[in-house]
């Protein structure tokens, strides 16, 4: 099998690490593997916070939702959206720029979250384990404050990294949802109650569980859609937003 597919279809989300630390040669190697990612006008509308403080890590975990795994993680990456860079060269060079807006914004997080996955992929490479943390997006006030993160920027992708127990590694996969519900030609198809609910059921066929569709479908909305960090994110991303509506 070809050596990326492979390291593809390999790699999971592990959220438990060896006590051991990541090597700064091998380090270097992942956040490298970020700046070689695509970027819209090859302008590279992000910035990587490399958290080394173990403090700041601690209250990283605490902000994200009391996840304690990610202060122990050897290597914490936070990916930010950032149009300040570019807007301050523009105006530092006596442009009268405008001030970036909501497009700018998916642009810069587009270029960042490409750069992030970069970095997943190359982990994987060297059998180190990671992990996305979305929560990142939470708690607007304490982050930026904690971050130092300028008005023209979010932080779309928090990233922790290490190599992963026997445990971790044993682990199964979860199983994705088949090509035929995902992939659609020429246009947007927007699937009927039956095709969805099928959708659901395969999946749930092939991870072996015992709750039915419905059953599981109501368990998901209560516990991501419905739940209180859900309602936290989205109040600290419309914080984040405001910024971008000049």
């Amino acid at each position: 099998m070809n050596e990326v597919i492979k390291l593809i279809q390999e790699r999971k989300s592990v959220r438990l690490f060896e006590d051991k630390l990541i090597s700064e040669d091998i380090k270097s190697e992942i956040i490298n593997a970020a700046f070689e990612a695509p970027t819209a006008g090859n302008m590279m509308f992000y910035s990587i916070v490399d958290v080394t403080d173990f403090e700041i890590k601690e209250k990283l975990s605490i902000l994200c939702d009391n996840q304690k795994f990610i202060a122990k993680a050897p290597l914490v990456l936070v990916f930010i959206a950032d149009y300040q860079k570019w807007y301050d060269i523009y105006k530092y060079n006596g442009i009268d720029a405008r001030n970036p807006q909501e497009g700018d914004l998916l642009l810069a997080i587009q270029d960042s979250v490409i750069a992030a996955q970069n970095t997943v992929l190359a982990a994987q490479s060297f059998g180190i384990g990671s992990c996305y943390i979305g929560d990142i997006l939470e708690n607007y006030e304490e982050v930026t404050k904690l971050l130092n993160l300028p008005p023209y920027t979010l932080p779309i992708s928090m990233l922790i990294y290490g190599y992963p127990t026997k445990k971790q590694i044993d682990r199964k996969k979860p199983q994705r949802f088949e090509k035929e519900f995902m992939v659609f030609e020429n246009r947007y198809y927007r699937l009927d109650k039956d095709k969805l609910m099928k959708m659901i059921q395969i999946r749930n066929e092939k991870e072996n569980l015992s709750k039915d569709e419905i059953e599981s479908i109501k368990e998901l909305h209560k516990r991501k859609y419905d739940s209180d960090f859900a309602k936290e994110m989205n109040r600290s991303v419309k914080k984040y937003l405001e910024n971008f509506r000049g």
